[in-house]
C-alpha cells in the first residue's frame, strides 16, 4: 500500500491521457515527506491504476456528463496534516489535468484517502519491496 485506483467515465477517454495523470500521480506520491521528512509511501507498495466504468450514470442523464473517482487506500499512521497535504497536491494534479475538459463538457471529480486501520484483512504477497529498501 498505498494504492490509488481511478475510477472513471469512458467518454472522457478521447479527450485525456489517463496513462499520464496515472505517473503524475504516483510521482506526486512518491515525493510525499512526513514531519520527519521521510516519504510518505512506499516506493515499491505505490500503485496507480485507472479503469473506465463499463456502466454508469450520471446526474439526470439529460447530457454526456462525466465523473472521475480517485480513491486512495492506505495503511494507518499517517497524520492528519501528512493525508491533507497529500490529498491537497493530489488533488491539484488531477484539477491540473483535466482543467482543458473543464472547459468543453461536465464533469465532477471526488478523491477520497481512506486509511486502513488494520481491522480489514490486508493480505499482500510482493517483490517489489526489497528492490527499493536497499540500504
Amino acid at each position: 500500500m498505498p494504492h490509488l485506483v481511478i475510477l472513471y467515465t469512458p467518454n472522457i477517454e478521447a479527450e485525456t491521457d489517463m496513462s499520464a495523470l496515472c505517473r503524475t500521480l504516483a510521482d506526486t506520491m512518491l515525493k510525499q515527506r512526513d514531519e520527519a521528512d521521510k516519504p510518505v509511501f512506499p516506493i515499491g507498495g505505490t500503485r496507480v491504476l485507472a479503469y473506465p466504468a463499463a456502466h454508469y450514470a450520471v446526474a439526470d442523464g439529460k447530457a454526456d456528463y462525466a465523473f472521475v473517482y480517485l480513491n486512495i487506500r492506505m495503511a494507518a499512521g499517517r497524520s492528519e496534516a501528512v493525508k491533507k497535504k497529500a490529498g491537497d497536491e493530489l488533488l491539484a494534479d488531477v484539477r491540473a489535468h483535466f482543467a482543458p475538459i473543464f472547459e468543453k463538457r461536465h464533469i465532477g471529480i471526488t478523491l477520497q484517502i481512506d486509511e486502513s486501520p488494520g481491522l480489514v484483512y490486508d493480505g499482500k504477497h510482493s517483490n517489489l519491496h526489497p528492490l527499493f529498501n536497499k540500504t
